[in-house]
């Protein structure tokens, strides 16, 4: 098959790449960096150079594709540029990638989506993935669309080793850490504290990009129909688990994860020179994290587990908190 990936060489993107193309699909993988031409082609794939929002280099690109891979890539390069709205900028994006695929025919598509997406109230900043399935599932009835909905990465855990290794005589003020499906860490104490505005027995679901790499690339072989959606997870600890697990691995077997309120989580993200919508949506995303309601759906269709564990990863952790300065 002919198959398009978005995603660049991303955590997930990267993977997948290499297995569709080591099972004998003919791959295109879009970045908009030429710098990565070769490392694409290094995988057995091909690479096209443009951007996601040009609708023509889109057309051109999906023509005669078999399926394609959609995702909407984050852009830490505004989380301080207190003008960005994350919504319409994933709107925007989505509506580009739906007139491209009206435009060519396209009749597969699976999209990177997240938990969260089955709802648009109480989930922050996730409801940009509900909002982007809802565009998609305005595409012709014969477009048949496989949503795929994985909880937290596994790498979005990096964000906290900064506050870890800080030293403090008492709260030292916001330092915050954003992750994509999580938030990490204000530190306070000699020893290393993560706290978010859910911590301890909250449940913290968690998945490694190979994992979700793996079920896409199996996804893509089956049958589609329709529209349906896939929840994927590699392990469900809480974050006192988490501490644990890390703590150990850097040698911290003490490391905790506490938890402060919504209000100083706001007022330490503000002070960093976020913008209020993005910071709003990221302390109601840790809130319903904290009450359950970000997980309410991903229980009512619960996966079968992936087999990269967080003691399989506390390793790639470990090498980068001593690589850390």
């Amino acid at each position: 098959m002919k198959i398009i990936l978005t995603g660049s060489l991303g955590n997930i993107s990267q993977p997948l790449a290499k297995a569709l193309a080591a099972k004998g699909h003919t791959v295109t993988v879009i970045s908009s960096n030429a710098d990565r031409k070769d490392a694409i082609e290094a995988l057995g794939a091909q690479a096209a150079i443009g951007s996601l929002r040009d609708l023509n280099f889109l057309i051109r690109t999906f023509t005669g594709a078999d399926i394609v891979y959609l995702m909407e890539p984050t852009e830490p390069g505004r989380f301080r540029d207190k003008t960005y709205d994350p919504y319409e900028s994933v709107r925007g994006l989505v509506t580009v990638y739906k007139t491209a695929v009206e435009q060519t025919g396209v009749k597969k598509i699976v999209h990177l989506s997240s938990i969260g997406a089955h709802t648009d109230q109480g989930v922050g900043l996730l409801r940009f993935h509900h909002m982007a399935e809802t565009i998609l599932r305005s595409l012709p009835a014969e477009v048949a669309i496989k949503f795929m909905r994985p909880v937290g990465f596994y790498g979005n855990l990096l964000m906290n080793i900064d506050t870890i290794k800080t030293l403090s005589k008492g709260f030292i003020g916001a330092v915050m850490a954003l992750q994509y499906y999580g938030l990490g860490g204000l530190l306070s104490g000699k020893r290393g504290v993560i706290v978010a505005n859910y911590g301890g027995d909250t449940i913290n679901l968690l998945v490694s990009p190979i994992d979700i790499a793996a079920v896409i690339a199996e996804e893509m072989e089956k049958p589609f129909e329709g529209r349906s959606f896939r929840y994927i997870a590699s392990e469900e600890p809480t974050c006192s688990e988490v501490a644990r697990i890390l703590g150990e691995a850097i040698g911290k077997p003490y490391l905790k994860w506490g938890k402060i309120s919504d209000k100083m989580l706001r007022n330490a993200m503000l002070k960093q020179g976020m913008g209020e919508m993005l910071a709003d949506g990221l302390v109601e995303m840790g809130a319903a994290g904290r009450s359950g309601k970000l997980y309410e759906d991903y229980f009512k269709h619960r996966p079968v587990l992936g087999q990269t564990k967080l003691s399989t990863y506390a390793p790639v952790f470990a090498e980068a908190y001593r690589n850390s300065k």
